[in-house]
């Protein structure tokens, strides 16, 4: 009866582990750190008076960013890139490096800013977010797939598993919540030139197969 107990407990143990395994440990998890009470969740959600500033966000615990962003353009780009929206700029509420990373649960006087990942308000190099992402732009571009029909790798269509409300957003190629390092320390820090972070991408971008989900080259 002990070891079936012991048993019974230690399989509770590994499901337990498993349902944490993602953003434990990765560059989302700030537990260590005394400034989120030794705290995972907390710095972005909350189970009640969520911030309702942005549509949609999942119980939102940060302050938002008020930056305006001058964003991507190309004459290349077959859409209109207005204002990130939604779930990128709830990435932005840190990203931005305007709002600092404490500023939480209700706080606006935070003193943890951002360096490394911080974009400012100069948006003009980074993929393009906010968009639709839509079979018209497909077909109008010529060299981006059908986001309807491709599959994504993941189990469902590029529209199903990868965009927001038809939009490719930050999270289409981001998942803060699972921990993809597959670059040891390189997988967080920049440390030379031209250095791949590989750290909650998607899926792996190993021979640009994350970036040819969407683009036909």
């Amino acid at each position: 009866m002990k070891i079936l107990k012991v048993l019974v407990i230690a399989v509770f143990i590994c499901n337990f582990s498993n349902l944490n395994a993602g953003i434990r440990y990765s560059h989302h998890d700030f537990s260590n750190s005394s400034w989120s009470g030794n705290q995972i969740c907390i710095v972005c959600h909350t189970p009640h008076n969520a911030n309702q500033d942005v549509f949609n966000a999942a119980l939102w615990n940060h302050q938002n960013t008020n930056s305006s962003f001058q964003t991507y353009t190309s004459s290349t780009l077959n859409s209109t890139v207005g204002q990130p929206n939604g779930v990128s700029k709830l990435c932005l509420a840190c990203h931005d490096g305007t709002i600092a990373i404490d500023s939480y649960g209700g706080m606006t006087n935070g003193t943890r800013f951002m360096t490394t990942g911080s974009f400012g308000n100069d948006l003009r190099n980074q993929h393009p977010v906010s968009f639709d992402y839509t079979t018209s732009l497909a077909n109008a571009d010529g060299e981006l797939r059908d986001p309807s029909t491709q599959s994504s790798g993941l189990g469902g269509t590029i529209a199903q598993d990868l965009l927001i409300n038809n939009k490719l957003e930050c999270t289409s190629c981001h998942d803060v919540h699972i921990h993809r390092n597959t670059a040891g320390c390189s997988g967080c820090h920049q440390m030379h030139p031209f250095q791949t972070v590989s750290l909650s991408l998607r899926k792996s971008n190993s021979g640009s197969a994350l970036c040819l989900t969407c683009h036909i080259k």
